[in-house]
């Protein structure tokens, strides 16, 4: 690590602990802790380990009983195509058990995927300053995708409760560049599963995502790896999608119908499962219809097969 990079990281430490000697009795603390419970197979706080489902249990006191069985659902056919891009958190209860903290609507969802194992952060008691120092080091690598980047973000404001503007001082980066991650987090788990592995730049999905409609983001999205589409190219499509201030909407075709709240949420869901624009028409009497676009056969022949033609 060159002195430019311990200096980074060390402004970040250096507002959760006091001194080195606080550090070092941390790690005497963990190292101690890690003799008795940690299992062989298991990576520190600040890694993504595969542990088995059967070996989770829900938390007690977890707050919410209700989930949307549809919801649900779509959320597994989603892992099953694209994986679980979110791990989940638990804490350690002994070697081969451990307790959800966070993630129960992905841990259900995995299950009715059929999975077996599952990505997740693991927690131990007392390991708030270690896993926030985890979390900053895991940052400052040069490897990570903006994906992780923003989920090693996420994190912190959730497990360590920080605000924007304390994790940017964390990890010494301003505020905008901190949002602009975190809003990855909210295009649709097609693209976030695109920028993980590459597929598309973090140009291509800054551009993205200042389209508000998910089924637009998705065509686009199709387009950039169908055509190999230039970031610059993105972006001057982008400009042309999206209205002026001042632009009337557009009007809708003579006897069809605005789309409530609802519907727009089904087309948008529709268009996230398929990985493509999807266009509901709805008429005056409640009839209408649902267009799918391809761009290729081969689009064509991946749609078909996610329909069981």
């Amino acid at each position: 690590m060159s002195a430019e990079k311990k200096r980074g990281l060390g402004k970040g430490l250096s507002a959760l602990l006091d001194d080195s000697t606080q550090v070092n009795q941390t790690n005497n603390f963990t190292r101690s802790s890690s003799s008795v419970s940690a299992s062989p197979e298991v990576n520190d706080a600040g890694a993504i380990n595969e542990i088995k489902l059967d070996e989770i249990e829900i938390n007690p006191f977890q707050p919410r009983t209700d989930f949307d069985q549809q919801a649900l659902q779509e959320l597994s056919d989603s892992i099953k195509l694209q994986g679980l891009i979110q791990p989940i958190t638990v804490r350690r209860m002994s070697a081969h058990k451990y307790q959800l903290i966070s993630g129960e609507r992905r841990l259900r969802a995995s299950k009715l995927a059929g999975l077996t194992q599952i990505p997740a952060y693991i927690r131990t008691a007392n390991d708030q300053q270690m896993l926030e120092m985890a979390l900053i080091e895991n940052i400052q690598r040069e490897n990570l995708n903006a994906i992780e980047t923003a989920l090693s973000f996420q994190r912190m404001m959730d497990e360590c409760h920080l605000k924007q503007e304390e994790l940017g001082e964390r990890v010494s980066k301003n505020r905008s560049t901190v949002t602009n991650y975190l809003r990855l987090l909210k295009l649709p788990p097609a693209i976030q599963a695109s920028i993980r592995d590459g597929g598309i730049s973090m140009g291509h999905a800054r551009a993205l995502i200042t389209i508000e409609s998910p089924s637009d983001q998705l065509y686009i999205h199709q387009l950039i790896l169908k055509q190999g589409l230039s970031v610059r190219k993105v972006e001057e499509m982008v400009r042309n999608m999206v209205k002026q201030p001042g632009q009337k909407p557009a009007q809708t075709a003579k006897g069809e119908q605005p789309l409530s709240y609802q519907t727009q949420k089904i087309q948008d869901d529709l268009a996230s499962k398929f990985s493509t624009k999807v266009k509901l028409k709805v008429g005056s009497q409640g009839a209408g219809t649902i267009e799918i676009p391809f761009l290729s056969e081969d689009d064509l022949g991946r749609i078909l097969e996610m329909l069981d033609w």
